[in-house]
């Protein structure tokens, strides 16, 4: 995806590399990459509490949140933090769906999670959160300002920040506490899983009349911040996207 945004915008010449790193060698790591000619990395689990932790400076999504998915390098080597993640799930929400005043579920209070209440309840949405274990989502919602459930409930937005779409053969509707019968015309249902193709729970949630957002198109408005923040140009969305919906060749 950042390839493909490098080569459209004319920075042909950068490279977008992996760098797998265990958590005891990352701040180390991420103090030396400036003067080693990087701009900025994303970051993914587990390094996103140490990211915020390293950093010289952070934007009030990332310090808000407690954690960073996107690192700055500026030119005199200082690393600023900012989490993407909560941006990126704003700018997905499908055409004029404000979700300013309405209901919104998000399931699940990891750091996917964290990131999609804090966006939300700064967006305007009555926000609720449900975990399978009930104590990290009340310390969640306690921190943030929403509301812990124990059950599903009527809801306008859905988002599912937990693992269940992985699992092709997992009943969404076992493993999460949600009905068939929740999605409405007019509500948005998220699934936060990256994969090809819709996941079972988007599928039921088309097939009621829901507006629906895969993992995919989320992950591109991430990236597309990252990108903006690295280079100050405008991201080239369309590429990025076309990019991650096109299977890998292996």
């Amino acid at each position: 995806m950042h390839t493909a945004a490098l080569a459209a915008s004319g920075f042909g010449a950068w490279q977008y590399l992996h760098l797998p790193l265990p958590p005891e060698l990352f701040a180390e790591t991420m103090r030396a990459l400036p003067a080693a000619g990087f701009r900025g990395v994303n970051v993914t689990i587990p390094h996103k509490q140490a990211a915020l932790a390293v950093a010289d400076a952070a934007s009030v999504a990332a310090r808000e949140i407690g954690a960073a998915n996107t690192l700055t390098f500026e030119d005199d080597g200082a690393i600023v933090a900012d989490n993407t993640d909560a941006p990126g799930l704003i700018e997905a929400l499908p055409a004029g769906f404000d979700p300013a005043g309405r209901a919104a579920l998000v399931l699940g209070a990891g750091g996917a999670g964290r990131a999609a209440v804090w966006a939300l309840l700064r967006a305007g949405a009555d926000v609720a959160v449900w975990n399978r274990t009930t104590a990290r989502a009340q310390a969640l919602a306690d921190e943030l300002g929403a509301r812990a459930v124990l059950e599903g409930e009527p809801s306008d937005l859905i988002v599912n920040c937990t693992s269940v779409g992985l699992g092709p053969n997992i009943d969404p509707f076992k493993a999460l506490p949600l009905k068939a019968d929740t999605f409405e015309v007019g509500s948005c249902v998220i699934d936060m899983v990256y994969s090809q193709g819709h996941t079972r729970l988007l599928e039921a949630a088309e097939r009621r009349g829901a507006s629906v957002v895969d993992g995919l198109e989320v992950l591109v408005a991430q990236g597309a911040a990252s990108f903006e923040r690295w280079t100050g140009q405008t991201a080239p969305r369309q590429a990025m996207r076309e990019a991650v919906r096109t299977p890998s060749i292996t």
